[in-house]
């Protein structure tokens, strides 16, 4: 999965990191992508296969155009909604009510 991505990655955008991670402690959901920016929302998929490489893409490109990578449920493609398994606030992000940034 990392070098399907590495390598969808590399043919559209340089400005993308792909890194390995040993564990994201998903184990009954492998394979896992997390997908992070330092101020926006950090979404997890798991139960990935290579061949899912793109739609990952496709949504890396759409969390780096929307405010917060909070990315609308339709722009997600069909093995990324099934495969959700987390999304968490971003780190620096933390509002009294507990509510979605506007």
């Amino acid at each position: 999965m990392f070098d399907a991505i590495q390598h969808a990655t590399a043919e559209r955008d340089a400005a993308v990191q792909v890194r390995r991670v040993q564990c994201l402690s998903v184990c009954k959901r492998p394979t896992t992508v997390a997908v992070s920016s330092s101020d926006g929302y950090t979404f997890l998929f798991g139960d990935l296969q290579p061949e899912g490489a793109g739609a990952v893409v496709s949504f890396v490109e759409s969390y780096r155009r929307s405010m917060y990578g909070l990315v609308p449920w339709r722009e997600r493609g069909e093995i990324l909604r099934k495969g959700m398994v987390a999304r968490l606030p971003p780190v620096r992000w933390s509002p009294e009510d507990g509510s979605a940034p506007k």
